[in-house]
């Protein structure tokens, strides 16, 4: 779209978000009414059909071109790394924001911190599992001449990411969110992607340089880490000040705007300090969770999610180019395997001991295989940085797909055939039927 002015930017740019979400409503009502399965899948294969590599690199007239080109520059050294545009991947990653801030909202904080050590437990066995089978797996296929190639450490940490964006939209649809296992899933996955995206920064550091010192890396985790517990200690000190202040506006409308205002705000600082901007939408809906603004918003804010969500997953799917997979499609089959018994047997595993028993374990296993979002950043960094090649750029596309695809489809039925998930279930609450906790947000309610 070089050489466009604003207004034909713009409407190549209204056209093609609609086309979007024509295909995402048809994709998720195929496979939801039809095929049984979550319609985030139908979502995310929409973007595989439409996308550059598919149906949207045909030309619709001389005039208009291709409605999802690939940007000037794809692929050329020192080019765009996204084949879709910055306005299309920007609004996509706003689905993500508000998608991770709702989900902060209806999670229930008491049991989120409750379960937050088990959480953490998960987290670390769901990284370094797979991040070593990444690594050996790539140097075993000759993609790596050793442990501290950067191009093997990349793998390695595109294999140890967790999509808490996908996962979280699985357990609200199923109305999960309050479970044992799913606030852990939740926990889990918030701690994996804040881990993650510090490996990767590691990682950048080595490829950058050629080494980087224990200081500097002690460096990048006390800036994430510390902005991290920060954010959620101030966002539950002054969450009722929050509630009462948006709630005092008398324009319509005007908590939600004020709410989300705060949610991209935290997102943006998230992303400035080192995390992932989904990681800081979380967790402000986490810390809000509790307050009647919460109870306000919610309605409203799953309104603003049916649009905007899918525009993300059907943009993740645009991503995906079937043909790159091909040069390297044996290392492609053996890392989607590794990252399915890394993240179930990573993560199910120490699952069993804090407190789950095999049915909770193998759901939390589940719940965290999804790669999703952060797969895809870690390879475009990685991409981009030009430590690896479109070979293995399409080797962790096929496996994040894989994953993606799968998560749901294993995850829902461990959900719907019900059981307590706990070694020992309480007796007398709902925990004991495998069913959502009931949630304590209205004790602080009153004092907004």
């Amino acid at each position: 779209m070089e050489g466009e002015n604003i207004t034909e930017l713009v409407t190549h740019l209204a056209f093609q978000l609609a086309a979007i979400l024509l295909a995402a409503k048809i994709g998720g009502e195929i496979c939801q009414r039809w095929l049984k399965i979550p319609p985030v899948i139908g979502e995310l294969l929409a973007g595989v059909a439409i996308g550059p590599f598919a149906l949207g690199q045909f030309t619709i007239t001389s005039g208009f071109g291709a409605l999802f080109a690939l940007p000037h520059g794809f692929g050329e050294v020192g080019g765009g790394v996204i084949p879709v545009s910055n306005e299309l991947w920007a609004i996509g990653q706003i689905g993500a924001i508000v998608l991770l801030f709702m989900a902060g909202l209806e999670t229930n904080a008491k049991l989120f911190f409750r379960y937050a050590g088990p959480g953490a437990v998960v987290a670390v066995g769901g990284i370094v599992f797979p991040f070593l089978f990444g690594v050996y797996a790539t140097i075993l296929f000759d993609f790596a001449d050793g442990f501290s190639d950067p191009r093997a450490l990349f793998m390695g940490a595109i294999m140890s990411a967790t999509s808490v964006g996908i996962t979280a939209r699985v357990l609200s649809e199923r109305r999960k969110l309050d479970t044992p296992e799913g606030v852990t899933i939740l926990a889990g996955a918030v701690i994996d992607d804040v881990l993650s995206i510090l490996i990767l920064s590691i990682v950048v550091g080595i490829a950058d340089t050629g080494s980087i010192s224990t200081g500097e890396i002690l460096g990048i985790a006390a800036k994430a880490i510390g902005f991290w517990i920060s954010l959620m200690a101030i966002g539950f000190l002054l969450s009722r000040q929050i509630s009462r202040f948006f709630l005092s506006f008398r324009t319509t409308g005007a908590a939600l705007g004020l709410s989300f205002a705060l949610a991209l705000l935290v997102s943006g600082l998230a992303e400035e300090f080192g995390l992932a901007m989904i990681i800081g939408a979380y967790s402000i809906g986490l810390a809000l969770s509790g307050t009647r603004l919460a109870h306000q918003i919610e309605e409203q804010l799953g309104h603003l999610a049916n649009a905007l969500v899918p525009i993300f997953f059907v943009v993740m799917g645009m991503l995906v180019d079937v043909g790159s997979m091909t040069s390297a499609i044996g290392l492609g089959v053996v890392i989607t395997l590794l990252a399915i018994v890394g993240k179930v047997v990573g993560a199910g595993a120490p699952a069993l001991t804090v407190g789950f028993n095999f049915r909770g374990a193998s759901r939390i296993g589940v719940g965290m295989l999804p790669r999703g979002e952060v797969a895809l950043i870690i390879a475009g960094v990685g991409l981009a940085a030009g430590v690896i090649e479109q070979d293995l750029f399409g080797v962790a596309i096929l496996m994040t797909i894989v994953t993606t695809v799968i998560a749901p489809i294993i995850l829902i039925p461990l959900f719907d055939k019900g059981g307590s998930g706990l070694r020992r279930p309480p007796t007398d609450g709902p925990a004991a039927s495998g069913e959502p906790a009931a949630a304590p947000a209205e004790e602080p309610v009153e004092g907004d």
